[in-house]
């Protein structure tokens, strides 16, 4: 295993996500908490295509104010499978519900799965921690691509999976059975894997008075989440039965601002890749304490009040931003 020892100061990481409600508020958490160093977003296919979670991104990038940070579009379908998305659950943009501002970030020019491997290169190791929130696609893509970014990685934590519940199918979550060949590489690398999936995720209900006291922030960005929720839930309650949506994605940065708000368990974790019934499913073997070497944990309990304190917190420091004002231009940061 590669050098994983803690640093002083912010958390390094790249955020791949597919924007995607949760995946805005997972930016949004990125980037207002002081504790994170947001060094790249990069997008990835999943809850809708890559030119839209891509465009998605952009707007949410331009919605908090975020500058100097390359936002990079990635992997436009999975590995072997055919392509899925989830416009049923996200809408036909991906992020249906809220008026999306023209983005005032243009995208970066490099492909993200060369922006992850140069970021992670560039950085001391052990320093910069990889949290993907979609399909697992760009992550084993650079894995494969320069291995040496595998021990130089401080930790992968990725929503996704889940060791009891499936959202998919009885047993398989979305992000894993989009690409279950991606999320087998991503999982059998030897570098540290903390799954925080659908097990602890559904535990991080957007209540009424979650919503509420988002709502009594009074920004545009808060109003954006507010939005992004109202439809958010009723997609839920439609789809899956929740009285309130469960937010998943922001939950692996709040692992990453304080690992006391979300619980784990160390355990072997794999991929089910040809199971007609289990295809995709992450298998968690928790008969006995984990081998020596185990380097992959599962998320178990979340302090819901915690949680929403950090997603509360980071929404007031962004504060108001005046989109008009705004100068476009390219956030092509030197990793």
């Amino acid at each position: 295993m590669g050098a994983h020892a803690a640093t002083a100061g912010p958390r390094k990481i790249i955020l791949d996500c597919d924007p995607g409600h949760d995946d805005a508020v997972a930016i949004l958490l990125a980037h207002g908490n002081p504790q994170i160093e947001l060094l790249a977003v990069t997008t990835v296919v999943g809850n809708q295509t890559l030119a839209k979670v891509t465009e998605n991104a952009l707007a949410v990038g331009t919605i908090a104010g975020i500058t100097g940070v390359p936002f990079a579009a990635g992997c436009d379908r999975p590995l072997v499978r055919q392509l899925k998305t989830a416009g049923d659950i996200h809408g036909e943009t991906g992020m249906d519900g809220p008026a999306q501002p023209e983005p005032t970030i243009t995208v970066d020019r490099r492909h993200a799965v060369d922006l992850i491997i140069e970021t992670v290169m560039a950085h001391e190791p052990g320093t910069v921690t990889l949290v993907p929130t979609g399909g697992l696609t760009n992550i084993a893509m650079a894995a494969r691509k320069e291995p040496r970014i595998v021990e130089r990685v401080r930790e992968v934590v990725l929503m996704g999976g889940g060791y009891h519940v499936g959202n998919w199918s009885a047993v398989s979550e979305f992000n894993i059975i989009i690409d279950p060949e991606a999320a087998h590489i991503v999982f059998n690398e030897d570098w540290p894997v903390v799954m925080v999936g659908l097990d602890l995720t559904h535990q991080a209900l957007a209540t009424d008075e979650a919503i509420a006291r988002i709502e009594a922030i009074g920004t545009s960005p808060a109003t954006f989440v507010r939005e992004l929720m109202d439809f958010f839930a009723r997609t839920y309650q439609d789809h899956q039965g929740f009285d309130a949506p469960p937010v998943h994605d922001p939950c692996a940065v709040a692992y990453v601002i304080d690992p006391t708000i979300v619980s784990t368990v160390k355990v072997p974790l794999d991929i089910e890749l040809r199971g007609t019934l289990t295809l995709g499913m992450t298998v968690a073997d928790f008969r006995a304490p984990a081998p020596p070497g185990c380097n992959t944990s599962v998320a178990v309990d979340l302090d819901h009040g915690r949680f929403w304190d950090l997603v509360t917190d980071a929404l007031e420091r962004i504060g108001d931003v005046d989109l008009s004002a705004t100068p476009s231009t390219p956030a092509e940061a030197t990793a």
